[in-house]
């Protein structure tokens, strides 16, 4: 008979702490603000310039940056053209994804939270134009990079901060690897 129980600091046997809901209201109040910023943006840029018309807000830099009207049936800065339904359907299906994770995360995730609520309001933000419009507004005109919008810059956001997160877990892990290892010579 297996009468083992389990110390009483014995960590491995625990799950980890459920998060809260105030926690998980994080990904939405982020995504939210997103959208919110992603659409008001649009449609001032769909009221104030014709397509394709340019606004030099600062003539000076107006090589390196201008407001610029122009659509995108692609994915993030105009790649892959032409693939409106593709992306709309692979927005629903990643969004629905994050929103089932952020469920499962467990608490003390908030930073992995932001990084998620960006890359979902980005992905709704232009979801949102390709239902309604059929295309993506995009606007912001920085020299020789591709025009792109709010939605676009919260998911590239969004990808940075999770590789952060990501590079950040790694090094603490081996860390602890190390510290594990030097236990073990010296005991």
């Amino acid at each position: 008979m297996n009468n083992w129980q389990p110390e009483e600091n014995d960590t491995t046997t625990l799950a980890p702490e459920p998060a809260s809901r105030s926690q998980q209201v994080i990904l939405f109040l982020v995504a939210g603000a997103v959208i919110l910023l992603d659409q008001f943006s649009k449609r001032l840029i769909e009221q104030s310039l014709a397509l394709y018309e340019v606004w030099a807000p600062i003539p000076a830099i107006e090589p390196f940056f201008r407001i610029m009207h122009a659509t995108n049936t692609g994915a993030a800065f105009g790649l892959f053209q032409g693939g409106s339904l593709f992306f709309g359907v692979m927005a629903l299906i990643v969004s629905a994804g994050i929103i089932y994770y952020n469920h499962t995360l467990p608490a003390g995730n908030n930073w992995l939270r932001i990084a998620l609520g960006l890359t979902l309001g980005g992905a709704l933000g232009n979801l949102i134009d390709r239902f309604r419009l059929g295309h993506v507004t995009d606007f912001l005109d920085f020299g020789p990079w591709p025009i792109f919008n709010v939605a676009d810059m919260a998911v590239v956001g969004g990808a940075i901060l999770l590789g952060w997160l990501t590079w950040r877990e790694s090094r603490q892990m081996k860390q602890a690897a190390r510290e594990d290892w030097g236990e073990q010579v010296e005991g």
